[in-house]
């Protein structure tokens, strides 16, 4: 572990809920494998020994004094973070210290701003959450153009600049992979996938599917709308006309007659494509002025 005054390359940041019993092995694996890395583990107001155990093994403890969220453990361990390059991954024991260095050696040996690594759809946990992470993907894909193969992977390796741009963006709870992952490809930095495996998790997942799988559906489109807005309103508007269209034609052949319905269709139409223009242009605006800074 890194512990002279000199500014690490790697920070390994580990949110962590109650995990003692995986940090008991996890942290000495990580500790082997990156002995110059400097180690952080966020408590999220944990009541097991978490922080006891990281404490002995010399780790890094930012404590929270109550649980705030895994997104906002990832943000106080970015802003406590010294090293170059961040890498995050759970303490809950699934993710192996090996696909780490694998992870690692590829953002080394390629100029990328983040390397994520993306599960295979037999580990993910259930058949619903598989059906789940395959729309996010989908839909994620569509909203970047480009191929997001794992969008909720929390195992990733990043330039610490780039990932601090975005904090801001990041929510508290379990979204911030969705956000930062899109917030990278919308803004041009590099992303590579690496494959990985991972171990049944030690104790239970905080996830809650149904209210976290609404929020990733927010945030997709949250996102979307701020660095892509026309990929957002341009489908709606088109659908709108259509359908203004498609009520017109009907009302016209059966009774020759235009309606106030296919008036305010169209008119939906023409206003959610112009929001989307106006956005579109509000997100240029907002680009040039980051670029200057």
């Amino acid at each position: 572990m890194h512990t002279d005054d000199t500014t690490p390359e790697l920070s390994i940041i580990l949110p962590a809920l109650n995990e003692a019993a995986s940090l008991k092995s996890l942290v000495p694996e990580l500790l082997a494998a990156f002995p110059d890395a400097e180690i952080i583990v966020v408590d999220d107001g944990s009541s097991d020994d978490t922080k006891a155990i990281c404490t002995e093994h010399g780790c890094r403890v930012v404590s929270n004094p109550y649980r705030m969220g895994n997104g906002a453990a990832i943000k106080r361990g970015t802003r406590a973070a010294r090293g170059r390059v961040l890498a995050m991954l759970d303490a809950d024991g699934q993710h192996l210290v090996s696909d780490l260095q694998r992870l690692w050696r590829r953002f080394l040996s390629a100029d990328l701003d983040m390397v994520v690594g993306a599960r295979s759809g037999r580990d993910q946990a259930s058949t619903f959450r598989r059906i789940g992470n395959f729309v996010f993907n989908r839909l994620a894909s569509w909203m970047t153009g480009q191929r997001i193969p794992d969008l909720t992977s929390g195992f990733r390796v990043v330039n610490a600049a780039r990932f601090r741009e975005f904090l801001h963006l990041l929510p508290n709870g379990f979204s911030y992979p969705t956000t930062s992952t899109m917030a990278f490809f919308r803004s041009g930095y590099t992303v590579a996938y690496e494959p990985i495996d991972v171990r049944q998790r030690e104790g239970r997942s905080h996830l809650k599917i149904w209210r976290e799988g609404a929020r990733f559906m927010v945030i997709i489109f949250k996102i979307g709308a701020l660095y892509s807005p026309l990929k957002l309103f341009l489908p709606i508007s088109a659908l709108l006309f259509l359908s203004a269209t498609s009520l017109y034609g009907y009302t016209y052949a059966t009774g020759g007659r235009f309606t106030n319905m296919s008036a305010l269709l169209y008119m939906t139409s023409l206003l959610t494509f112009l929001i989307g223009i106006v956005s579109e242009q509000i997100t240029s605006l907002m680009f040039a002025r980051r670029e200057r800074h």
